[in-house]
């Protein structure tokens, strides 16, 4: 079996490589860079393939996008939001334009998307079926989604992962959240009352190969565990793993001022996800509780 991966060297992409590999699959990667060796596969958001290189997706039995700008870190300035689109909706074109080439086309598109798409809804559960929500971040990913079904129109099965925050010591949003915590100055943030839906990188991984590996599985699919949290029951439940006092808050008013745009949808927004089609189709979380996740994520 052979798989091509964009955006392998990012949090999940990286453990991707090693439960591919351990699969016995064969991978092409895709990055910017010139490649070093036949692994390795030159593709840019802008330009995407070279047609001199489009041989080498001949017969590929999946194509797993994972490729995007992050959307954390930064206030979302003028700039840093045409980056985030651009990289996600015309990256994921040149994607498809490359699949419309090929005389043995992929047989499985699993292209990224997130829980952004429903945007801020409170209390309200989210599944599949529920639409997108308003904003600047569920616009793109809706936008996202629509250039990643155009695969269908080729006869390729295509996945939409609806990821949501996924938890790593290595990086996304708890590696930037350790640091603090563990000085002890971490706390609730806004009123602690939005919901947080949230995934184990282990079980992040096993839910792709889930839905590579079964292929009655087609459309958006939420990739974020049954067990969502307020942001006050995560700050507490991190804050009991690390051993650590969480009882410096951060305002409302103090993230607008800080973090702008970006801060009301990242840390603001209450979205509260259910993975009800991982869970029809049968798949069993390895970390389905918080506290047992954070404790596998720290460790």
């Amino acid at each position: 079996m052979k798989a091509l991966i964009t955006g392998a060297s990012g949090l999940i992409g990286t453990e991707l490589q090693k439960a591919l590999r351990e699969k016995g699959w064969e991978l092409l990667l895709a990055s910017r860079s010139e490649p070093k060796d036949d692994r390795h596969i030159k593709w840019t958001v802008e330009d995407g393939f070279r047609d001199e290189d489009l041989e080498q997706l001949e017969g590929l039995d999946a194509v797993i996008h994972l490729a995007g700008e992050n959307v954390a870190g930064l206030r979302w300035t003028d700039e840093k939001k045409k980056a985030i689109r651009e990289s996600r909706v015309l990256g994921t074109r040149t994607l498809i334009d490359a699949f419309s080439k090929l005389k043995d086309r992929p047989k499985a598109f699993i292209a990224g998307s997130a829980i952004g798409f429903y945007g801020n809804r409170g209390d309200d559960e989210m599944t599949e079926a529920s639409p997108a929500g308003d904003g600047f971040f569920p616009e793109v990913c809706r936008d996202w989604e629509a250039e990643s079904r155009r695969a269908e129109d080729l006869g390729i099965r295509t996945v939409l992962m609806r990821t949501g925050i996924v938890l790593s010591k290595d990086g996304g949003a708890l590696g930037t959240m350790l640091l603090p915590f563990k000085m002890g100055v971490g706390g609730v943030v806004g009123s602690g009352k939005q919901w947080m839906s949230w995934i184990s990188l282990a079980d992040q991984i096993r839910a792709i190969l889930f839905v590579l590996e079964n292929e009655k599985m087609r459309g958006a699919v939420n990739l974020t565990s049954p067990n969502p949290a307020t942001n006050e029951q995560f700050t507490k439940t991190l804050g009991e793993v690390l051993y650590r006092p969480t009882f410096l808050p951060l305002p409302e008013f103090a993230v607008g001022m800080i973090f702008g745009e970006m801060g009301d949808a990242l840390l603001l927004d209450s979205t509260k996800v259910l993975p009800k089609r991982l869970e029809d189709a049968g798949f069993e979380f390895e970390y389905p509780e918080l506290r047992q996740s954070l404790e596998w994520a720290v460790k």
